[in-house]
């Protein structure tokens, strides 16, 4: 397992991450503490959750679940702690479930971390990250037609300076160590890193945008900004929302899969992307690779890469991926996987 740093912060995590946003829906609580063991004797030290997981579906009644069963690992392995780094996440605007749907403000941010402690049974949060943009976001889709047009800069540029007043006393408070972003573009970006060093305040680490052979929106402007201000990208979706296991192909919908309980996969149901899967299903077969080994290990090849955040939703599903953890792509791999994106560019 790669060790790889989390921005300036001295703090280093594994280049896979074990994410939680099944616990509590489609994993139990008992599956959820097995893969916390299983995945931490694997060599990851790196644990992703945030306050509205579980997904799939979505609920009043489940929201901060995959936080509470992290919380119950936690106190029934105290001495562990220190073993990793956890990541969590404060929802914001739109969100019904959490605040009413509140923007993430220097007033929400101290409620929204309290929660997430005592929930978590912790005392500290290594990674705190703002799960999407007061202002919108790019991702989910939105690009089709996200205009910034009902947004003044000038307060924008006000709230992100709250917000960082507001996680400087969470860091002063020993509540946090470390800042990052979610589903921002590269303006967002550089306007957080560019405030945090006027003011003193934490400095943008990492930022958790999806990324996959199926959807490379982060390759351009997103890229040159990550490698050249150490802010390494959590790459969520790493298979494509499950797309790139082959386990979709044919008209396939497996009973309890992510398709099963969301069909249009937020979005990412296009014909299009069955011919994409079908291209890099024969690139692996050609080279008698498991597809989600090289979908996996491709990730963590790029140079702004941090980590790549995979969801399983068994323990069998974790223990199928941790067999290609050491997997490393030939050049004639990475050739063939870069012709087959050219022949199937960004189909979602």
């Amino acid at each position: 397992m790669d060790m790889k740093p989390l921005g300036r912060t001295g703090i280093e995590v594994s280049d896979l991450c074990l994410g939680t946003m099944t616990f509590g829906t489609q994993t139990s609580e008992t599956d959820g503490h097995r893969q916390m063991d299983i995945a931490l004797a694997a060599g990851i030290n790196f644990v992703d959750t945030a306050e509205m997981y579980p997904v799939n579906p979505i609920s009043k009644e489940t929201v901060g679940r995959a936080e509470e069963i992290l919380g119950n690992w936690n106190a029934a392995n105290p001495a562990r702690r220190d073993d990793y780094v956890l990541a969590t996440k404060h929802s914001g605007a739109g969100f019904a479930h959490a605040r009413d749907g509140a923007w993430i403000t220097g007033e929400t941010i101290p409620e929204a971390i309290e929660g997430s402690l005592r929930r978590m049974q912790t005392d500290y949060i290594d990674l705190y990250q703002f799960h999407w943009p007061n202002r919108g976001s790019y991702m989910f889709r939105q690009n089709w037609n996200y205009s910034p047009s009902g947004h003044n800069t000038n307060e924008v540029l006000d709230n992100m300076q709250e917000c960082l007043t507001a996680l400087q006393a969470q860091v002063d408070k020993g509540n946090i160590r470390a800042f990052g972003l979610s589903n921002e573009s590269a303006w967002g970006t550089a306007q957080w890193l560019r405030l945090s060093e006027q003011m003193g305040t934490p400095r943008v680490a990492s930022v958790q945008n999806e990324y996959s052979l199926l959807c490379r929106h982060f390759d351009t402007d997103m890229a040159e900004l990550s490698v050249h201000e150490d802010v390494g990208l959590m790459a969520f979706s790493p298979l494509g929302a499950g797309f790139l296991t082959g386990k979709y192909q044919g008209g396939a919908v497996p009973k309890g899969s992510r398709m099963d309980l969301v069909p249009t996969m937020g979005g990412r149901k296009y014909e299009r992307v069955f011919g994409a899967v079908d291209a890099y299903l024969e690139v692996a077969q050609r080279h008698g690779l498991d597809p989600v080994h090289m979908a996996l290990a491709w990730c963590r090849t790029r140079p702004f890469m941090m980590s790549a955040i995979f969801g399983a939703t068994t323990v069998a599903q974790l223990e199928h991926i941790l067999a290609g953890k050491d997997l490393r792509l030939s050049d004639e791999v990475l050739t063939e996987i870069g012709q087959a994106h050219r022949a199937h560019p960004m189909p979602f």
